[in-house]
């Protein structure tokens, strides 16, 4: 996703070092491949703030480098930052979900169903300029039920839709 919205209308910058950048693991294969995504995870483990943060300790689990590059040209083909935040809510929950019965320690990570998130969102009815607190909030399924619920039932003012961006997630 950094590198669509590096490139697309937003131009926003990442952070991340450009040797190091989709583009860096994008054009290479193989063996080459898998030497570059190594050392990107142990580079960007190193980068300051919230990047480094994110790349702490993280290691390349896919040890056959054909499978690399089939993983790579398969994030490639999609348009991420245009995809449901729901599926990539989804997506990264299986994730979660599959990497705890691998490890056969189930991470203390439970996740709500998306139909009771979004019934309990229902009931509790959240209202524009209130601050909404998850302590728990894992993959943010409570906060983005909360959010479309807040987008579609009510016409925000600009105020309001500043306060929903900045100010009631916590």
């Amino acid at each position: 996703m950094a590198d669509e919205y590096e490139k697309g209308p937003q131009k926003r910058k990442s952070g991340i070092p450009k040797q190091y950048n989709w583009d860096s693991i994008a054009s290479k294969s193989g063996g080459k491949l898998e030497a570059h995504y190594v050392e990107l995870l142990r580079e960007l483990g190193k980068q300051p703030g919230m990047l480094g943060q994110i790349f702490t300790k993280a290691q390349n689990k896919i040890q056959d480098p054909a499978k690399l590059d089939r993983l790579v040209k398969m994030i490639a083909k999609e348009s991420w930052v245009g995809m449901d935040a729901d599926i990539k809510g989804d997506m990264y929950e299986g994730l979660l979900e599959k990497n705890a019965q691998d490890t056969k320690s189930g991470a203390g990570q439970y996740f709500t169903p998306r139909d009771l998130i979004k019934a309990i969102v229902t009931c509790v009815r959240p209202e524009p300029k209130k601050t909404i607190a998850d302590p728990a909030c894992g993959t943010g399924g409570f906060f983005l039920s909360a959010y479309d619920f807040i987008t579609d039932e009510y016409k925000l003012d600009k105020e309001e839709t500043r306060f929903l961006k900045e100010e009631t997630f916590h």
